[in-house]
């Protein structure tokens, strides 16, 4: 009900023996505290709105992105399996994720059509954006390679949600160099996935943070600053991050403060 505000200040002014001005200033008060009120539930029903709409969006591509590369196979289905574990999730979120994966893989899925919805909803929060393809390029990524294929559906990703091809090849790079600190899979000989091996090096350490090898202290220490914020889980989740994402959020915060460290130790700064 949106006038219990508006009861409970005229109640309360009679029983203090307002008067008619007490009554109006009641009215007003409760008027006032109605407002409010509405106005929160509303944004409790965007935030709702806008989560659910980024969880289903996000593997809804991802199984469009999958289907680019020709037919779906086991392989791709476990990696998709995959995502969903490092996400935690079970029940009822995992089902919903696995039929919007096959939504995705529909041939007339309509690609840009989404990405459009999906923009609007963002409200020019370019961090959730920024996640959103983010997962999507570590999706690409998780069989040990990038097909061509799915690099045209990133370019199209990419420029219906605003962002430059230089840009998104500046994402790919810092994904790229995210794999040597716990964030890419590459495919072993047997067919299995894994975590690459490799280890990092000083050049996928600043890939990570977005910067060059030879910027200085303070450019690397504010990039890493603007990247740590970007990244925070309670933020993103405020701001319409499914809950259910909070993982990937929290696992992409540590690799930017292991190649912050990985940085510092390398070029000698604190």
């Amino acid at each position: 009900m949106q006038y219990w505000g508006k009861i409970i200040g005229v109640a309360v002014a009679l029983m203090m023996g307002g008067g008619f001005w007490g009554v109006v200033l009641g009215l007003l008060v409760g008027h006032m505290f109605d407002k409010a009120r509405s106005r929160k539930m509303a944004w409790f029903a965007n935030q709702r709105e806008r989560q659910a709409l980024f969880f289903a969006t996000t593997f809804e591509v991802m199984g469009h992105l999958t289907k680019s590369k020709g037919r779906v196979t086991e392989a791709d289905i476990h990696i998709a399996s995959q995502l969903m574990d490092r996400m935690n999730l079970h029940g009822d979120s995992r089902t919903a994720a696995q039929n919007a994966f096959r939504v995705g893989k529909a041939d007339n899925y309509p690609l840009r059509e989404k990405m459009r919805q999906f923009r609007s909803v963002c409200f020019g929060r370019f961090d959730l954006i920024r996640m959103f393809l983010e997962i999507q390029i570590q999706a690409a990524f998780a069989d040990g390679s990038l097909h061509p294929n799915e690099r045209e559906v990133l370019y199209v990703i990419a420029e219906e949600l605003g962002i430059s091809r230089i840009q998104f090849d500046q994402f790919l790079r810092m994904m790229q160099g995210g794999a040597q600190f716990g964030g890419g899979y590459h495919q072993q000989s047997g067919g299995g996935w894994q975590q690459a091996q490799r280890g990092p090096t000083l050049e996928d350490a600043c890939n990570v943070l977005g910067v060059k090898t030879t910027d200085d202290a303070t450019t690397i220490k504010r990039s890493y600053r603007k990247l740590m914020s970007e990244h925070h889980p309670d933020k993103l989740v405020a701001k319409g991050l499914p809950p259910e994402m909070m993982e990937m959020a929290k696992q992409k915060a540590q690799e930017i403060q292991k190649a912050y460290e990985l940085i510092k130790e390398q070029k000698g700064f604190k």
